[in-house]
């Protein structure tokens, strides 16, 4: 199974990036991160929204419409999906202190990158999930001189246990071990890919130089 970062495919070369990807590695499933920015893809693609994104094209996905432009693409909203027979589950959009206790439908323009209580709450109520995907991070994983950990994603890798949780946003590679999940945050598409092995869930980075795309 192919695993994929931040993509920002609204610039062009990493849009290139993006789609040489599923051109050269022709993967069954893939999992994303966020900030994709792109919906019509050649494989069957679950992911998060991240903070970067058509918010018009992710709410339609929210709500099961498939809007014009998008194909292959399954929105992964505090719901999860059977995948190669892993249990796969997702928290969409970033953290923001000032609209977290604010319902969904409040949320307007660009706010709509946020998640709020209401998607925590959703989230936690999933079980038996294996994989949890998410553009913001767990404390104690990276660290700019702060630690920019979001203490939500906390309670729910407690709450729900996975076995691996896979985070975008930070364009980084780091691993930890957070109470019995690993936790890895994802390198952006245009650096590196990853693959996933669904029986032992094994990951493995693999750099590439499918684009000229720069940081």
């Amino acid at each position: 199974m192919l695993v994929l970062g931040d993509a920002h495919a609204s610039e062009p070369a990493r849009e290139e990036t993006l789609l040489a990807l599923y051109r050269t590695l022709e993967p069954d499933r893939v999992l994303q991160l966020g900030d994709l920015e792109r919906y019509d893809l050649p494989a069957p693609t679950w992911f998060v929204a991240g903070n970067n994104e058509d918010f018009d094209v992710i709410d339609a996905l929210r709500t099961g419409e498939e809007p014009p432009g998008t194909e292959n693409v399954h929105l992964l909203a505090s719901t999860a999906a059977t995948i190669d027979g892993l249990r796969v589950a997702g928290l969409s959009g970033n953290f923001a202190p000032t609209k977290y206790e604010r319902s969904r439908d409040e949320l307007e323009g660009d706010r709509r990158r946020h998640f709020t209580h209401e998607d925590v709450e959703r989230a936690t109520a999933l079980e038996d999930i294996d994989v949890f995907l998410t553009h913001e991070a767990p404390t104690d994983l990276l660290s700019y001189g702060y630690d920019p950990g979001c203490e939500h994603i906390d309670d729910l890798l407690a709450e729900l246990s996975p076995d691996l949780c896979l985070v975008g946003h930070h364009h980084r590679h780091r691993e930890s071990e957070i109470g019995e999940t690993r936790v890895v945050s994802l390198a952006p598409a245009w650096e590196r890919y990853y693959t996933l092995e669904p029986e032992t869930l094994a990951l493995e980075a693999h750099d590439h130089e499918l684009s000229a795309a720069d940081d």
